[in-house]
């Protein structure tokens, strides 16, 4: 939700006075459900929850032919100081992309040996081709943005092509044999001993926790 609220207190800070219409419209064509995981159907929410904490308010009012009024929207002294806020909290601290692919990557051993290594390095492909067409269609897609949605665009690409170099190397490695993967253990002893060590560090479960 924070990150939400700090796209839509950037965007009506720089267009106010500016239509909620316009918000969604301009951080759907920055594909931000994709990378700052802002979904479109929640911006007039948090609009709304935004204008009733006091952040944003409604300055007027303005109808298009026949079509439904739409207020006008810009940000409160409280808003700019919350916005300026967030701003810097993202800038002065890191937190780790939430990938799906972590949660999967952490069952690895549940994939066959050879079906893991396909899929890293199908991963991989997928990776190299999204770089390959950031490249050749960059200058199309920037158009006349400003230069630092280039550099975040960079700031993608760099990654990507470190996550695909990890994909192959990864891949190369569980072919050679390094890890265990369940097939690999019929008896269940690798999980009788990951219960064990479970045990060990956490201490037995209180009855209440069973429950």
């Amino acid at each position: 939700m924070s990150t939400t609220r700090l796209m839509i207190l950037g965007l009506v800070s720089y267009l106010q006075p500016v239509h909620g219409y316009d918000i969604r419209k301009e951080l759907v064509s920055w594909n931000v459900e994709s990378w700052a995981n802002v979904q479109p159907g929640s911006i007039y929410h948090a609009l709304r929850k935004m204008t009733e904490e006091g952040l944003v308010e409604e300055v007027a009012s303005e109808q298009v032919s026949n079509r439904p009024a739409r207020t006008l929207y810009q940000l409160t002294p409280a808003g700019s100081a919350e916005y300026q806020s967030l701003l810097r909290r993202y800038w002065w601290e890191y937190q780790e992309p939430m990938d799906p692919f972590l949660a999967a990557f952490a069952f690895l051993p549940h994939l066959p040996r050879a079906e893991a290594v396909g899929a890293l390095r199908a991963r991989a492909r997928l990776l190299e081709g999204w770089i390959t067409a950031y490249r050749d269609n960059a200058d199309q897609w920037l158009g006349h943005k400003p230069p630092h949605v280039g550099w975040q665009s960079e700031l993608t690409m760099v990654r990507c092509e470190a996550e695909a170099r990890w994909c192959h190397d990864i891949a190369a490695r569980i072919e050679a044999g390094e890890g265990r993967h369940y097939a690999e253990d019929p008896g269940g002893h690798g999980a009788e001993l990951w219960r064990k060590a479970i045990r060990v560090e956490h201490g037995e479960p209180y009855d209440d926790e069973d429950e």
